[in-house]
């Protein structure tokens, strides 16, 4: 039975006792258990079942690898689903329950499953629930749905609180085991600045476990100098219970830390999630033991061996009185020499290699009197909920059992295959390792930058060193490697490796399948997946029905898709279909590896943007003056902008007839801060704008401005906005309020993923400017009085800017006008925008400075024939349907959808087109409203001909304008069209041209 030890248990304080639960059973443990080995300790073998067949479940490994052990953990709002048991210490208090099961952990109907097995191979339900087809709706899709998913939603609202943290240095290093410890201690040698991440409390990983000396002490010994050197060092940051997520493009990575899981009393947030730009990165995070495919080898109490050696070193649990060892390696041996030294049983070792002669570990085994049969491998192991025995067989046989021997635990060891998912993240290659029988780094294809050159670098066994003394030389050779790429050379003497020691083992033998014959019977039994069911025989079947894609073999039979991302099984799968299509495995290549590393929770993603901070509205520096003046606001995108200012007694509507008329006449002010500020700057970046914008911006001359359409790849209209050139290399593009954050974000996925190589940077600026729209007849004069700059029509034209001293304050004049009038728009820095607005509220009282909102802007927009992208537009608009023919440059041979406007429904001649509409009656038509035509369309509806773009009370004109698409729009001016209203009633309008004032132009142009 799986107990605790009288002896052992390094990580425990055994003056600290824990009491926990588990599916409602009180159980004790100790401060520095994990819930594995606090489980373990109180013989609970039993953990979950499995997802497919449901079959009895228990730990198999000790680290992030576990695919078994997943509960969920916790009551109410700090309930969680999917924890991993090996990963979880244990607290005070803790409450876990098992999960994939019905009525109870011990008797689970869904267990009827495996009895069916035959019948429920690899890709079944891509033939089940095809026919009939009446069943889906009514059968499969109901079952389907209830079945899907692993544990339960939580129900309650979460509680906690998570954050994320930014963080910025030379050499960033992903592992806190002796290499990662080593490689760091190289890099701050050189003054680096050093981050170093371990995903566990502890420090050191595995080597105090394994054992070994270092410069003569033992290993472990050596590690707790080192972290005590490390944590000395002011340019050195350490931190545990931190995994590195994910490695991204450009030295970005992410950090995930687990704060208070350990102690859920603790202040602080849960979780926190570290976003690192890091000059160099070192992945130092170790390897990882495969299991061994055997008939039976997921019945609970098969475990990989270097857990059964870790429960017993670090935590004191014994998972067995009698524990079989088989292996293919000489590692397993050190498990087994751990157990005799422990008082425990190891009646065999069964090793599948025939060698000839003993190696240093196999000769020490021997020597303690543990049996060892070589050439042996496991036939069938026997037990239900938990072993009783195994059978032995040869492994060049089929599998005919040669003797039966008792034992609760089998340790199993098929070898270790580095980490390099965090490597494979951004792009580094792998190689194959014949001596490994594992993939490990390519070293002359290393993740690289924009400019070609290395930013990752691996270490230790993650670079496929295995032996204690490879790792300690070429972890420290990797840490000031990355310091020196980061631009730190060694001060003097550099940091000299340490010298290592450990026993020598002899090669690994690769066994993929034990015994090598197996017949069906038995590889139907021998699991790969454990969370997924997915068996020797399905991997075979899905290269015998033709996928023979890696990729397509995983989705096919689901292997490596559970929550462990096949950590444990991709390896061993890769290689029964390998054999199946009868190639190298390097020929059948890896699936690919994405982030993150192990699961990270939702809130860590989500950090404090919950409750009012789910969607932060965002304020313009003037938006205190807003508030204290009777803005009425209105949303548009995250901000909220004033849509009109209310007087007392006024009612919207007359607030903003006031303030156009205001405008019109003399003088108004709006807030323009929110208008998006992308500045586009480099040697390219004119190449780069006109084959953003539909016309040409590259012949643009500094100090001048140009209006530019923006259109994705599919030719639509998406943006709109003034461009200014500021010098040879640099522009400033203005874009719409809503549209600047995704306009930033087009412009970077066009740089990163097409034009990569061409010389642009883009920074999004909108926030560091305030910006002042100065608008009507007195503009000119009211600027005046606030600046001795000359601000003339030839001095500063239209379509022009300057940089000028107003009120004293240092400011960019652009003379542009979405309003018809005489117009400025003035931008300062964002700290002194409320000082010039108010200068501005002064200087403007003889002229009765009016400030006015959006909508008043929009009346006078519509007013002049202006288009606003998302009313005029809705996703399926191109120029050529608003008459912005004009817009679209005739000199260029390409820009980003002008293949996709030549397509035949683009140039359809009854595509709708812009024009304006008048009431008959002088009144305001609907927004959205539709013109009909005589007849119906192929669903029996009335016909359509035309739609309402924008429609607004005129003050102007003091009657009801609109713009809106209309077939054949431009050539039936005059026309009327009818517009039926939602009760009933039907409004009468002329078509007309949609510029309704100032058809010349003459009052922008003063």
């Amino acid at each position: 039975m799986s107990t605790r030890l009288a002896n052992g248990g390094r990580l425990l304080d055994k003056g600290r006792r824990m009491d926990f639960t588990f599916n409602g059973k009180r159980l004790k443990g100790f401060a520095g258990d994990t819930l594995a080995s606090a489980l373990l300790a109180n013989d609970q073998m039993l953990i979950g079942r499995s997802f497919k067949y449901h079959r009895p479940r228990g730990v198999v490994a000790s680290g992030a690898e576990e695919p078994n052990g997943l509960v969920g953990m916790g009551e109410g709002a700090r309930f969680e689903p999917n924890q991993r048991v090996t990963t979880t210490e244990l607290f005070d208090g803790l409450t876990a329950t098992s999960q994939n099961h019905w009525p109870s952990l011990d008797f689970d109907i869904g267990a009827i499953n495996s009895k069916l097995a035959r019948f429920l191979p690899a890709g079944f339900y891509y033939k089940m629930f095809i026919h009939p087809r009446p069943f889906w709706k009514h059968i499969y899709e109901p079952i389907i749905r209830k079945s899907a998913g692993l544990g339960a939603a939580p129900g309650e609202r979460d509680n906690d609180t998570y954050e994320h943290f930014y963080a910025f240095c030379d050499v960033l290093v992903i592992g806190g085991g002796i290499a990662g410890l080593l490689a760091a201690r190289a890099a701050a040698a050189t003054g680096a600045k050093v981050l170093v991440l371990e995903q566990t409390a502890h420090w050191g990983g595995r080597a105090p476990v394994d054992g070994g000396t270092v410069d003569g002490k033992p290993v472990a010994e050596y590690i707790d100098r080192l972290v005590a050197e490390l944590s000395a060092m002011d340019n050195v940051t350490l931190r545990n219970r931190t995994m590195g997520a994910g490695v991204y493009d450009h030295g970005y990575a992410l950090g995930y830390e687990r704060v208070t899981d350990h102690d859920p009393k603790a202040a602080g947030p849960r979780h926190r999630l570290w976003r690192i730009r890091a000059a160099q990165i070192v992945t130092a995070t170790g390897a990882i033991e495969r299991p061994l495919s055997f008939a039976g080898n997921d019945i609970p109490g098969v475990m990989l061996a270097s857990a059964v050696r870790d429960y017993v070193v670090d935590y004191g649990v014994s998972v067995g009185d009698r524990t079989v060892v088989v292996t293919n390696n000489d590692d397993a041996y050190r498990t087994a020499i751990t157990l005799k030294e422990h008082g425990l049983d190891v009646p065999v070792i069964l090793d599948a290699r025939v060698l000839g002669q003993d190696s240093d570990l196999m000769a020490r085994a021997k020597s303690m009197g543990i049996r060892v049969l070589l050439g042996h491998a496991i036939a069938s192991v026997k037990g239900g909920k938990r072993v009783t025995g195994v059978g032995i067989c040869s492994q060049a046989g089929e599998g005919a059992e040669l003797e039966e021997i008792a034992c609760d635990a089998v340790a199993m060891s098929g070898g270790w295959s580095p980490v390099v998912h965090l490597w494979s993240h951004c792009g580094g290659k792998l190689i194959w390792d014949e001596a490994q029988a594992a993939f490990r780094p390519d070293p002359e294809k290393a993740p690289t930058g924009a400019k070609g050159e290395a930013f990752v670098v691996p270490a230790g066994a993650a670079n496929g060193h295995l032996g204690l003394a490879g790792i300690v030389g070429d972890a420290a050779e990797a840490g000031a490697k990355a310091a020196a790429a980061a631009g730190h050379k060694a001060k003097g003497a550099a940091f000299a490796a340490p010298s290592a020691e450990s026993e020598d083992e002899a090669p690994m033998a690769p066994v993929w399948m034990m015994p090598q014959g197996a017949g069906i019977k038995k590889r139907q039994k021998a699991w790969l997946d454990y969370q997924n069911d997915v068996k020797v025989s399905d991997v075979q079947l899905a290269a015998q029905e033709g996928f023979e894609s890696v990729e397509h073999a995983k989705r096919y039979t689901t292997l490596g898709m559970a929550t462990d991302q096949g950590k444990l099984s991709n390896i061993n799968g890769l290689a029964i279909l390998s054999d199946a299509l009868g190639q190298p495995i390097p020929t059948t290549g890896t699936t690919t590896f994405r982030p993150p590393y192990t699961p990270i929770s939702m809130a860590s993603i989500a950090g404090e943007a919950r409750d009012e901070r789910f969607q932060p509205i965002r304020r313009t520096p003037l938006y205190d003056w807003h508030v204290e003046n009777g803005a009425y606001f209105e949303p548009v995108g995250q901000w909220r902008r004033p849509y009109t200012y209310q007087k007392p007694g006024e009612s919207i509507e007359e607030a903003v007839s006031r303030e156009v008329k205001a405008t019109r006449a003399s003088l108004g002010m709006l807030d323009a801060s929110t208008l998006g500020k992308l500045l586009v700057k480099g040697p390219d970046a004119g190449k780069f704008l006109d084959m953003l914008y539909t016309n040409m911006m590259s012949t643009l001359k500094p100090g001048r401005c140009r209006y530019g359409l923006m259109c994705n790849e599919n030719g639509f209209l998406m943006d709109d906005g003034v461009v200014a050139r500021i010098d040879e290399d640099t522009f400033l593009c203005h874009t719409t309020t809503g549209g600047a954050e995704a306009i930033h974000g087009h412009m970077e996925e066009w740089l990163q993923t097409e034009w990569w190589d061409w010389n642009v940077y883009v920074a999004n600026l909108t926030e560091q400017y305030a910006q002042i729209a100065v608008v009507g007849p007195k503009a000119r004069e009211t600027l005046a009085k606030l600046t001795a700059d000359d601000i003339g029509a030839e001095a500063l034209p239209f379509m022009a800017w300057a940089d000028i001293t107003l009120a004293g304050i240092a400011a960019r004049a652009y003379r542009i006008s979405f309003s018809g009038e005489l117009s400025y728009e003035i931008a300062v820095k964002a700290s002194e925008g409320r000082a010039l607005w108010d200068a501005l509220l002064a200087a403007g009282q003889p002229a009765n400075i009016t400030p006015y909102g959006t909508e008043a802007l929009h009346i006078m927009r519509a007013e002049k024939g202006f288009i606003m992208i998302g009313d005029e537009t809705d996703g399926t608009v191109i120029p050529q349907d608003l008459g912005l023919d004009w817009a679209i440059s005739k000199k260029k041979d390409d820009y980003l959808g002008k293949r996709a406007q030549a397509r035949s429904h683009m140039t359809d001649p009854k595509r709708w087109k812009l024009v304006g509409l008048e009431t008959v009656d002088g009144k305001v038509l609907p927004d959205g409203a539709y013109a009909t035509a005589e007849g119906t369309n192929a669903n029996g509806q009335r016909e359509t001909q035309g739609r309402v773009t924008s429609t607004y009370h005129s003050p102007t004109l003091d009657r009801g304008i609109a713009m809106g698409l209309v077939l054949n729009g431009p050539d039936r001016m005059g026309e009327v069209l009818e517009f039926p209203r939602v009760d009933g009633t039907v409004m009468r309008a002329k078509i007309v041209d949609p510029v309704f004032f100032d058809r010349e132009g003459e009052k922008q142009n003063v």
